[in-house]
């Protein structure tokens, strides 16, 4: 009963707007509010599930989505945009005062100031209900904190963490102007606080942890199975993964499970281990990320919205999946993956958007579509099991593991319904490409692509028609090549805080 009550409470609650009200003077983001306290335990888990709640606001989902899977070789963007979306996608045209970036850097940092205030209000020793409370706040931040330095700060393996990253800010901090600390140092950070967040979420034997939409010991070490995979610490990589692997919590969706993955009731999906959680009242509508990504046919009292349409229908339909991704995935027609593209036809005929030359094929994503039956509807998945075999994977690919790396992509491929492969057949030399090339399949517009390329030191190759090639000359030359030591593979750090912060440096 505590944790349906506690889901109808995250359901229901607003978002916090008193946390920062808007007659103070302009402070730099990481400013720390000396007023504002906890008390009481019914306070603390009022103001967790107000994380929880802020976590869905645009500022954080919407544009962190942009930041995070725009600038990969798996989307196209078939025009040009008023909204700031098209500086993350084409990086020519990054500034420093983007709105997305500067959404996302602000949201972000209320957000680890939110979860300040309650870990620093309970104690290592209180009741266990507290210390779960705790842990699931000390998981929040991590994730904040690994997502704000992947965006704004290189990647690790460039100079071994030792570039500028993000400032970073714990419950014990008293600088309200922090300096940027390095990408070792966050990472760092947030490996102690996902180990602390485990071990207070660990539960008694017999005990059911709360659903996916939630915070827990597993979804702490499926996120240290990603954040030691991205610092090339390959064998913690492998223990985590095979921690949330052997827990026995969640199972790969099969066959038709699997093909509308996305759509179905979060909690009762078996493979999310983490998810934001939107529900029918939460809707976006045009706002949503789906709604960037698909538009269907109705409604006109005739047609099902599921069947694809034109742009504006029930959504904006600007981004598609790229040509090149679409190659890779027909290279087997059987691959149920197939499910998440939905080319728009008429009469069998692909439809091309024709505001560029050339002009850019309509091939919709429904990743972010059609939960519950809505169009716009999504609870976009943050970690989810397919994710640990294919860490684990590259991680014993680098290890020179190569038929266990085989093995675990064996797993996702069976799952897709193609061929597995072989150790002959691939090549040992091959054996990490063939892990990134499933990775790609796999988590295609997730906000995986480009980080999986630039921290293996690969470049991004866009040979496919999109907005990238308007700063081609001509610009009917569809190539783009970003280069992992590219500059504009990181955002600026927003102007706004730079010019209130004396201590923050920009990115080159």
């Amino acid at each position: 009963m505590k944790n349906i009550k506690y889901i109808k409470i995250l359901i229901t609650i607003g978002i916090m707007t008193t946390l920062f009200g808007s007659c103070k003077k302009v402070e730099p983001s990481t400013a720390i509010d000396e007023q504002s306290a906890l008390t009481n335990p019914a306070d603390i888990y009022t103001s967790t599930i107000g994380n929880y709640s802020e976590l869905r606001d645009p500022s954080y989902t919407r544009s962190g989505h942009f930041l995070m899977e725009y600038p990969s070789d798996d989307v196209a963007q078939g025009q040009p945009s008023s909204d700031d979306l098209s500086r993350c996608y084409r990086y020519v045209t990054q500034i420093p005062t983007g709105a997305h970036a500067t959404a996302f850097w602000t949201k972000g940092y209320h957000l680890i100031y939110a979860a300040n205030r309650i870990i620093g209000a309970i104690s290592d020793n209180s009741t266990s209900d507290l210390k779960l409370l705790k842990g699931e706040n000390l998981y929040i931040r991590a994730m904040v904190d690994f997502n704000l330095v992947r965006i704004f700060g290189r990647p690790y393996p460039q100079g071994d963490g030792s570039n500028p990253g993000v400032p970073l800010l714990t419950e014990n901090s008293t600088d309200t102007s922090p300096a940027r600390s390095s990408v070792k140092d966050v990472y760092a950070a947030v490996i102690a606080d996902l180990l602390k967040a485990a071990d207070l979420m660990t539960l008694p034997a017999n005990t059911n942890p709360k659903s996916n939409i939630f915070a827990s010991k597993e979804v702490a070490y499926a996120l240290l199975s990603r954040v030691y995979l991205y610092m090339n610490d390959n064998a913690n990589a492998i223990k985590y993964a095979g921690l949330v692997i052997n827990s026995g919590r969640y199972t790969l969706l099969q066959g038709s499970a699997y093909q509308n993955y996305f759509s179905s009731v979060p909690e009762n999906n078996t493979e999310t281990i983490f998810c934001i959680r939107h529900t029918k009242t939460q809707d976006q509508g045009f706002a949503a990320i789906g709604s960037m990504y698909y538009s269907g046919l109705g409604p006109d009292g005739t047609s099902s919205l599921t069947t694809p349409g034109g742009q504006g229908n029930t959504g904006w339909a600007e981004i598609y999946a790229s040509q090149a991704y679409v190659a890779d995935l027909d290279k087997n027609p059987a691959d149920l993956r197939h499910s998440f593209i939905a080319p728009y036809t008429i009469n069998g005929i692909l439809q091309m958007n024709k505001k560029l030359t050339p002009n850019t094929p309509m091939y919709y994503i429904t990743k972010y579509s059609f939960q519950e039956g809505i169009v716009t509807l999504s609870s976009p998945v943050y970690l989810r099991l397919a994710e640990m075999y294919l860490n684990r994977a590259e991680a014993n690919a680098k290890l020179g593991n190569s038929q266990l790396a085989l093995d675990d992509v064996n797993v996702i491929r069976t799952r897709a319904g193609i061929p597995t492969l072989t150790l002959s057949g691939v090549g040992t030399g091959n054996v990490l490409g063939a892990v990134l090339e499933e990775r790609r399949l796999e988590f295609a517009f997730e906000g995986q692509r480009s980080y999986d390329l630039y921290r293996n030191n690969l470049p991004l190759i866009r040979n496919y028609p999109g907005t990238h090639s308007l700063n081609n000359v001509p610009t009917t030359n569809i190539m783009q090549t970003i280069l992992p030591a590219d500059p504009r593979v990181v955002f600026y750090i927003p102007q706004t805080e730079i010019a209130i912060n004396p201590k923050l440096t920009q990115n080159p």
